[in-house]
């Protein structure tokens, strides 16, 4: 127990909300890079396309593990 809390319940929260918190920041860092090479509309769309297509398979994870507890 650390803090009252069991190791289970820290993980669980890390592994939601702390991951979560990473890819935003990990969005603003995609940005700024789209930003300081000004990359343009297209092209940032393409660095958006290109290094964030790992969220969207987190945020699917996110929602099958719901769905799934759910029914």
């Amino acid at each position: 127990m650390i803090f009252g809390y069991t190791e289970e319940q820290i993980a669980h929260f890390f592994l939601t909300w702390g991951v979560g918190a990473f890819i935003l920041f990990m969005v603003f860092i995609i940005l700024q890079l789209a930003r300081q090479s000004k990359a343009g509309k297209f092209g940032t769309f393409v660095i958006f396309l290109g290094l964030g297509v790992g969220f969207v398979g987190y945020l699917a994870k996110i929602i099958i593990q719901w769905w799934i507890e759910s029914h």
